[in-house]
């Protein structure tokens, strides 16, 4: 795996948006829960049941051990704290971390409505060109913290999740045409490649223009009162939220980090269940 947010290659794909009906919040009282402790505290975090591949992955690992003794390898101030390479159990402080991870990866489980809030917990995954069903790393995973958003950020926001539909979209229209492509490359026709890229472009910007996504009222308010990461909404597949401890989140972002976004000083981890 890509040295990352593993993984986090930042464009999103179409989401269901003001049909939705989902709640996080309804949803965060009937999921197992586990502890992921730090030498910065203690974080009470619900595992949701509409991501079971997600939750029962983790489930597992914890009670395995897996978790336990791993590091924040990468933690980036007002974005997210990511660990779980199993690499870094035993690295040293030269060793760049990222990569690691078990014989597997898990099946995308990208919810509607499930946005990434501040305090959510998402799989970390490689990016589309290499991975364009999204399938998410075995036991990488990210603490979204994000910021707080103005209510003036909103059209921005929108825009820029648009936009990178449209990227995406458009990776997917030039991995259905690669055989035509690599043909124009190898005749060296230049102009023919030009003019098909574009035209992928053109109808990926089309597609997105027709059900442009809005953000809903509810997830105004989320962003522009607890805050988060929305342009990874409908990317990533978020699979629980901080019940309890989400100072410990700002406290791991805020610490002084080296090389590929490293904190200087080792923070290890150990999850336990408390409620299946």
């Amino acid at each position: 795996m890509k040295n990352s947010f593993v993984k986090i290659l930042l464009f999103v794909a179409v989401f269901t948006n003001a049909s939705c009906s989902f709640s996080q919040n309804k949803q965060a009282s009937e999921g197992p829960v586990v502890l992921i402790s730090t030498k910065y505290g203690d974080m009470k975090v619900v595992l949701y049941n509409e991501t079971p591949l997600h939750r029962d992955n983790f489930m597992k690992l914890t009670k395995e051990g897996v978790f336990d003794s791993l590091l924040f390898h990468r933690v980036i101030k007002g974005f997210m704290v990511q660990g779980g390479d199993p690499q870094s159990k035993r690295a040293t402080r030269e060793q760049v971390l990222g990569d690691g991870d078990l014989n597997y990866t898990v099946p995308a489980e990208i919810v509607p409505g499930i946005i990434h809030k501040k305090g959510v917990i998402a799989a970390a995954r490689n990016g589309d060109e290499d991975n364009p069903e999204r399938r998410s790393s075995a036991t990488q995973f990210y603490l979204a913290q994000g910021k707080v958003y103005k209510f003036d950020d909103v059209p921005s926001i929108e825009q820029n999740i648009n936009g990178r539909i449209a990227e995406s979209l458009f990776l997917k229209y030039k991995s259905d045409k690669i055989d035509t492509l690599m043909l124009f490359q190898m005749a060296r026709n230049k102009e023919g490649y030009d003019k098909l890229l574009d035209k992928l472009k053109q109808k990926a910007i089309l597609e997105t223009d027709k059900h442009p996504v809005k953000l809903t009222k509810q997830q105004i308010e989320t962003y522009t009162t607890l805050g988060g990461i929305p342009h990874l909404d409908g990317a990533y597949t978020v699979f629980g939220e901080v019940l309890d401890g989400l100072a410990v989140i700002d406290s791991i972002a805020a610490q002084p980090t080296g090389a590929m976004d490293r904190p200087l000083e080792n923070i290890r981890m150990t999850i336990k269940v408390i409620k299946e």
